[in-house]
């Protein structure tokens, strides 16, 4: 493990330090505007912005990062970033933070997309297990320091901002001075939408409610800390502790889906989600200690939910087919961590702070009520069903590129790109009907004349020849 860190130790470096500039400024954004009386609903719609960017850049980047390579793709879409926060310390009209916060959203999946394309690119099939769980931790550690370094900066000013920006323009540093060599782009997959959605509805609805909860938890749950009166140190501990138990509780929870029904599973997560946020409603009042337990054991929870959704979704599709289900995964996902947001803030603007919980509460009955064991038939089962559970970073901070390192895509044999014809019979049948059409036609074939040879006199045959 070792030598596979310092061999990308430069990308593994940029990660980090992207992700703190992040992890930073999303909950720092959603304390400041609440400590400023800005409503709830400009919040949820800033950070559904933002996810809005990161799911159409995802698409966009290729295009970008082929036609001017790697690290001018990489260098410019920093730049951007960095001058969309700075922008933010001089403008304060909220409509025009929503435009800046989409083009960084945009603009960050590229730097995504550059690294992790760049880590499959040069890594072989053995190794890409150990890539990926690497490039996890420090996507996940980035997010956690950033979060953190809220504490650093006790007045509400424009300073974490200012940090915001050097992180940002840091992670330029190691990406440039890189001696990797640079690799090709893998061209985007094309979304057969049909295909999927006819596959693994249910995965769909499971990947849409995780994307909800998770966009309306880093948007809002720092306002929420912030209503319960927990101090902005507190606040960023609050989400903190959420990130830092999803990421440990990858593995052990990795190890369950791999032993379980991955159905009663994800049902009994979503139980747990619907029964923890009960006590959370406003109705009782929960220390501090409390609130940080349940943070938790929130985390737990939805950031399970992702990788246990994507491992059913793999469960039923082809194997050379997981690279097109990616890209619709991703895009489900960020359309819910669009939605989430929203519908969150408009809750908590016009109800009370307890209806953040509530919007929770109603995402895991939501699916207790559609993802049953009887709607599982199983005929769209992998030959290699069941998948390994592959332990994921928060998807909202990466790409959709991030299925490259996925250790059950194989990229090479992968056929997402060609045409799929759910119509068609199956394979026996059509083999069955290629063979009556060849004897058919050589049924209708005229016979050819038959020689009396017996006939042809030896002088005849001479002179033929």
């Amino acid at each position: 493990m070792s030598v596979s860190i310092r061999g990308f130790s430069s990308l593994y470096f940029a990660t980090l330090v992207l992700l703190m500039s992040s992890g930073l400024f999303n909950t720092y954004m959603g304390v400041r505007l609440t400590a400023i009386s800005v409503s709830e609903v400009w919040v949820g719609g800033l950070i559904a912005v933002y996810y809005l960017g990161l799911v159409f850049g995802a698409r966009m980047g290729h295009r970008l990062i082929m036609s001017v390579g790697h690290i001018r793709a990489y260098t410019a879409s920093a730049a951007i970033v960095t001058i969309c926060v700075l922008a933010q310390i001089l403008i304060s009209p909220m409509w025009v933070w929503l435009i800046l916060r989409f083009l960084a959203g945009a603009a960050m999946v590229v730097q995504f997309m550059g690294i992790e394309s760049w880590l499959n690119a040069q890594t072989d099939n053995q190794q890409r297990g150990t890539i990926f769980a690497i490039y996890m931790v420090f996507s996940s550690l980035g997010t956690v320091l950033g979060q953190l370094s809220l504490t650093f900066f006790p007045y509400l000013n424009f300073e974490p901002l200012v940090f915001v920006a050097i992180c940002s323009a840091f992670s330029l540093v190691p990406v440039a001075l890189t001696r990797r060599n640079i690799p090709p782009l893998q061209v985007p997959a094309p979304i057969n939408a049909k295909y999927y959605l006819e596959r693994v509805p249910l995965s769909m609805m499971v990947l849409l409610v995780a994307g909800m909860l998770t966009g309306a938890f880093y948007g809002l749950a720092p306002v929420y800390a912030v209503r319960v009166n927990l101090s902005n140190e507190q606040a960023a501990m609050f989400v903190a502790v959420s990130v830092a138990a999803g990421v440990l509780a990858q593995w052990p929870v990795g190890w369950l889906a791999d032993r379980v029904n991955r159905v009663l599973l994800i049902r009994l997560n979503a139980a747990c989600v619907l029964a923890l946020a009960i006590p959370l409603w406003g109705w009782l009042t929960v220390p501090y200690w409390g609130l940080l337990v349940f943070s938790a054991l929130f985390g737990v929870l939805q950031f399970t939910l992702y990788p246990l959704g994507a491992a059913f979704a793999n469960d039923n599709v082809d194997p050379d087919r997981r690279v097109g289900l990616s890209a619709i995964l991703y895009m489900v996902y960020g359309l819910g961590a669009c939605t989430g947001p929203l519908l969150a803030g408009l809750l908590m603007s016009y109800l009370s702070n307890g209806w953040f919980y509530v919007f929770v509460a109603a995402c895991g009955l939501a699916l207790i009520l559609l993802v049953r064991p009887q709607k599982i038939l199983g005929d769209h089962l992998s030959q290699d069903a069941p998948t390994n559970y592959v332990p994921m970073p928060d998807s909202l901070q990466s790409s959709a590129a991030a299925v490259a390192l996925d250790p059950r895509v194989d990229i090479v044999s992968d056929v997402s790109h060609d045409p799929v014809f759910d119509d068609l019979p199956p394979l026996e049948e059509r083999l069955a009907a290629v063979e009556q059409a060849i004897a058919d036609e050589h049924a209708e074939m005229p016979e050819p004349p038959v020689e009396n040879i017996a006939a042809v006199t030896p002088e005849e045959k001479i002179k033929t020849e």
